[in-house]
């Protein structure tokens, strides 16, 4: 990004009439470009609106936070900004943390920032607290990274992410949705401290739907955990992600080609590890699921992690933990017959000695896969691509 950084405040309200002045006033105070995006609310009064001094989008009828977001969003498009730093019109969050975001954009204007609520220096209720763990815990099994706080409404946002993402969601799962695909297409996400405030339960006005919106979180995620098992590669807005496959055949030209992504020898030798682990464990017709998942998790490679678990293929490390197991459980002798009656009628034998002998065996396999793609990687890094 080379223009200059220009940034709108954008607050999204859905029938929070009592609090909007405030918030609105709170904001103008510290920050010359705010709007406000009405979605469908009833409780706003034509003379609340003219007070508020500042331009309203209005929506005629209730389209979601999402919707609105993106209807600020565009605002900020047509009008030469940046980056938009949303903010909830219920009081929770404090407008002088702005401030906060404003030096976190000038930081990295590419990122996509994420107020991270400290929950420990106020009364806040058990849903918002296990909302955070769970979505929190989801973002990282679906992108590999930390959000923060995956559920909160103040942020900051590249105005040229939300134009360039396609993006489904348009109620609350919108804000998980945008932070995953964000994360996948190479954008950083961000997380800064911030206070947060929480009126009693009495006056508390929320418009989450209890069933309704878990339903749709629920069915968001499914879908981009899913996705995230794919070793198919994402739409990139900043950088390039490695497109071959890493092959047992070649693996030089696998490592120099992931090297030349700036995937360090490090990073793949425990891509690989992680791999051969999972390979050698009988986790039978669950191979790729758990690699997939795994390698997410950590944020690994998967194609890298995939392609070193072709090694563990049948029959010969399977072959291998079954000798191990056997040799573990008979006394030091080794299984040297092949038949029917050991194969098949013994299978429940041979399955529990390949459980055995894979946990002895899976931790040994993966050690020496870290060495050798180590020693690979580090000496291709200076071996033109070709040689």
């Amino acid at each position: 990004m080379n223009a200059p950084v220009r940034i709108l405040v954008v607050i999204p309200v859905y029938n929070h009439g009592r609090t909007l002045a405030q918030v609105v006033r709170e904001c103008r105070t510290i920050h010359e470009h705010v709007i406000v995006v009405d979605d469908g609310s009833t409780d706003l009064s034509e003379d609340l609106v003219r007070g508020l001094e500042v331009p309203v989008l209005r929506h005629t009828h209730n389209q979601g936070k999402g919707q609105a977001l993106m209807t600020g969003a565009r605002y900020g498009l047509d009008n030469g900004f940046t980056h938009m730093v949303s903010m909830d019109a219920d009081c929770q969050h404090r407008p002088k943390d702005f401030f906060r975001f404003k030096s976190a954009v000038a930081e990295d204007p590419t990122a996509l920032i994420v107020g991270r609520r400290d929950f420990s220096s106020t009364w806040v209720p058990r849903s918002s607290r296990f909302g955070r763990q769970f979505s929190n815990f989801w973002f990282r099994v679906q992108t590999g990274r930390s959000a923060g706080d995956a559920q909160s409404g103040f942020r900051a946002y590249p105005l040229f992410v939300l134009d360039q993402l396609s993006l489904a969601a348009n109620r609350y799962d919108f804000e998980v949705e945008v932070l995953v695909k964000a994360a996948w297409a190479g954008i950083p996400v961000k997380a800064i401290d911030i206070g947060v405030h929480y009126q009693p339960s009495g006056q508390r006005v929320s418009h989450f739907k209890l069933f309704l919106d878990n339903l749709r979180l629920t069915r968001l995620n499914t879908r981009l955990t899913l996705r995230s098992f794919l070793p198919w590669p994402h739409k990139q807005l900043l950088e390039k992600n490695p497109r071959e496959a890493f092959s047992i055949l070649r693996p030089m030209d696998g490592i120099r080609h992931f090297l030349a992504y700036e995937l360090s020898p490090a990073q793949i030798a425990w891509a690989g590890a992680m791999g051969v682990f999972l390979g050698t464990l009988p986790l039978v017709a669950l191979h790729s699921l758990a690699i997939l998942m795994a390698a997410g998790f950590f944020r690994l490679n998967k194609i890298v992690a995939l392609g070193a678990s072709q090694f563990c293929m049948p029959p010969i490390v399977p072959a291998l933990c079954i000798e191990a197991g056997y040799f573990m459980t008979h006394g030091g002798t080794f299984l040297t017959e092949i038949s029917l009656q050991t194969l098949g009628y013994q299978f429940l034998d041979r399955f529990m000695e390949w459980v055995l002998g894979s946990l002895v065996l899976a931790p040994v396999l993966a050690g020496l896969t870290f060495v050798i793609l180590y020693i690979a990687a580090s000496a291709a890094v200076a071996v033109p691509q070709g040689d």
